[in-house]
């Protein structure tokens, strides 16, 4: 029979690099009892809101009991695609999440165990959001995760306002989400290039990345190409390109690749980065008290 975790989680096994993102950004951290090594549990970045005001809106986190101990790290379970079942039900964790298609078959064995855990796919950038709150509501702190998804909806609408709408004033930008074989980001990527102000033709919005060839790069003519490989945080090489030959007539940038790999808050602060780089765009100059949000 599975747990049935009232109010607040205390001991929150995250499988997911996204998930850990989330929790962080929701003042949800001190949970965690377990991790996969892919995970940053100290990461920083623009959070948006106060997560610990945020997650004061949660009567439950309120109690103390119901909080795991702040001075203790995490274990980790082993990896992202592949964590270890045996380590994450000695955890006897509360809640367990995970993500992605690549997760399901993790997430169906650790049900057949007994465990209670609750899996998000977001594809698109819209779907991303409703993720930060789905995560929020399965650990208890529900409050907590819709500001913070709130948030993120009211920058990202910043960022929309103060970038062209013409489509005529819109670089054409190739994300590269992995080098070899080289492969154009997919899922919420095309989105978040779209809300920065920017066209990204290689693959649909919502559906997965694939591989790409350099003719098909050259026929697309990007103004700039994002190297934001996976794994790779901020140290992929921009001579990417040149070195492996492509004749592509594009500014490179690198970005850390968990600004646009993650379907958690930082896609924001990778949208806001896009914005920086296509436009000049500092979301921060934007006046914070014009209302364009629905919320």
């Amino acid at each position: 029979m599975q747990k049935n975790p009232a109010a607040a989680a205390s001991r929150v096994a995250s499988l997911a690099p996204s998930a850990t993102a989330t929790l962080r950004a929701i003042g949800a951290a001190d949970a965690l009892v377990g991790v996969t090594h892919h995970c940053d549990v100290d990461a920083g970045g623009h959070s948006g809101v106060d997560a610990g005001d945020a997650a004061a809106r949660d009567d439950d986190a309120l109690d103390a009991e119901t909080h795991g101990d702040p001075d203790s790290e995490p274990e980790i379970v082993g990896g992202w695609p592949n964590p270890d079942l045996d380590r994450v039900a000695a955890l006897d964790p509360d809640a367990v999440l995970t993500c992605d298609p690549l997760q399901r078959d993790t997430a169906e064995a650790l049900r057949e165990r007994g465990l209670p855990v609750h899996h998000v796919e977001p594809t698109r950038l819209p779907a991303v959001f409703d993720a930060i709150e789905a995560v929020g509501a399965a650990v208890g702190r529900p409050d907590a995760a819709a500001a913070v998804a709130a948030d993120c909806r009211r920058r990202v609408d910043r960022v929309r306002e103060a970038v062209p709408d013409d489509p005529e004033e819109r670089p054409v930008v190739y994300c590269e989400e992995w080098s070899d074989p080289p492969m154009a980001a997919g899922n919420w990527v095309p989105d978040a290039v779209e809300a920065a102000g920017g066209l990204s033709p290689f693959v649909d919005a919502g559906d997965r990345s694939r591989e790409v060839d350099e003719q098909e790069v050259l026929d697309a003519d990007p103004a700039y190409g994002v190297i934001h490989v996976c794994g790779r945080g901020a140290q992929s090489d921009p001579a990417t390109f040149d070195e492996r030959g492509w004749d592509v007539d594009a500014e490179v940038h690198v970005v850390d690749d968990t600004l646009l790999n993650q379907p958690s808050p930082r896609l924001v602060d990778g949208i806001e980065e896009l914005a920086r780089i296509l436009h000049g765009v500092d979301p921060d100059g934007v006046d914070p008290n014009v209302d364009d949000c629905d919320g």
